[in-house]
């Protein structure tokens, strides 16, 4: 029945956000995925991130490429732009809108063979262009829509739906990211919503590459004993790096205290909470010990989800080329066609 339109009407007493939206203001049309398909969790965390943040549907641009995962920004944030891209070239579409106009928050969501396979190069240039944007791969180890083929991101060893034993390395796009200096990385799954929503509003309001390899097991062909992306299986070898929530900007609340101890802190709101520091070992700032603490737990057999690397203040692409803090699209003629002048200026100082 996914021919039918979703019905406007709503309780009046639906919860709204700080600009009057209400749940329903960020969905789209309903989905035609498979029932049970993971990548529906991930647009509903995907809706509740722009909902708890308060973002207007409009400022937001989502793309996509080719499969399962591409055709998703349909059955959320209806009232955003949006645009469909062909096999693996998203990056480069999001890249070219990015820069024509800088004030739109961008999203592209992927998927294992959209970004790993035929669109590799295209994801690989994007990240280390540190242009800005929120980039999800919705990774489940299979062609979905050709009928359960071992992708670019199938571990080696784990089984088909039919039997068959992959023995072909995979690609880590989690660590891949790290390595071309993406300055927000993290993974997820697709069932872990209390992990997922915050990671996607921290993703939201960061200034940079923004990377979120969620995996979400396909119901069809790779949710079986074997394979290394089922529900079960994630759920059973999940190694969580941190227990995560997100606030929004406020004025800042500082604490200094040393670990073990314990810090009663004041809160905007009058209340007060104490803390105890933890003796933790893992620094999400230290690139280069994220991508060992990946190695570590992936020889181990495990899954590392959560904020796994974060650069605060690195800026993006825009900042790398200098470019007028007016949008592109923006810019009249009298801008960005200066005259003769200018030219022979430019000229003359290149003799």
């Amino acid at each position: 029945m996914t021919y039918l339109a979703k019905p406007k009407f709503h309780h009046p007493a639906i919860e709204t956000n700080a600009l009057g939206f209400t749940h329903r203001d960020y969905e789209g049309a309903i989905s035609t995925l498979c029932a049970g398909c993971g990548h529906d969790s991930i647009s509903a965390a995907i809706m509740r991130a722009c909902f708890e943040l308060s973002l207007p549907p409009h400022r937001i641009a989502k793309l996509s490429g080719i499969g399962c995962s591409s055709k998703t920004p349909t059955y959320f944030l209806g009232q955003s732009h949006g645009f469909n891209s062909v096999h693996g070239r998203m990056p480069s579409v999001l890249t070219g809108a990015n820069l024509a106009n800088r004030d739109l928050i961008y999203l592209g969501v992927s998927g294992d063979g959209d970004s790993a396979s035929i669109g590799f190069g295209q994801f690989a240039h994007a990240i280390r262009r540190a242009v800005n944007m929120v980039y999800i791969v919705e990774n489940n180890g299979v062609y979905g829509l050709t009928k359960g083929q071992f992708s670019a991101t199938s571990d080696r060893g784990s089984k088909s739906k039919k039997g068959v034993l992959n023995a072909d390395s995979p690609i880590d796009l989690v660590t891949i990211a790290l390595q071309l200096g993406a300055t927000f990385v993290a993974r997820s799954f697709s069932g872990d919503k209390d992990q997922l929503v915050p990671l996607i509003k921290a993703a939201l309001e960061h200034e940079g590459a923004a990377f979120i390899d969620c995996i979400s097991p396909c119901i069809a062909f790779n949710n079986h004993d074997g394979s290394t992306k089922s529900f079960d299986y994630v759920r059973a070898h999940n190694a969580a790096l941190n227990s995560l929530d997100f606030m929004t900007g406020k004025a800042p609340i500082t604490a200094d205290y040393a670990e073990g101890a314990m810090q009663e802190i004041a809160l905007h709101d009058g209340s007060t909470i104490r803390l105890r520091k933890l003796n933790g070992d893992y620094d999400i700032a230290d690139r280069a010990a994220a991508l060992g603490h990946l190695y570590r737990v992936q020889a181990s057999g495990e899954i590392a989800t959560g904020l796994i690397y974060l650069e605060e203040g690195a800026g993006d692409l825009h900042a790398r080329l200098n470019t007028d803090a007016r949008p592109l699209n923006a810019l009249g003629d009298r801008d960005l066609v200066p005259g003769a002048a200018a030219l022979d200026r430019i000229n003359a100082g290149l003799r």
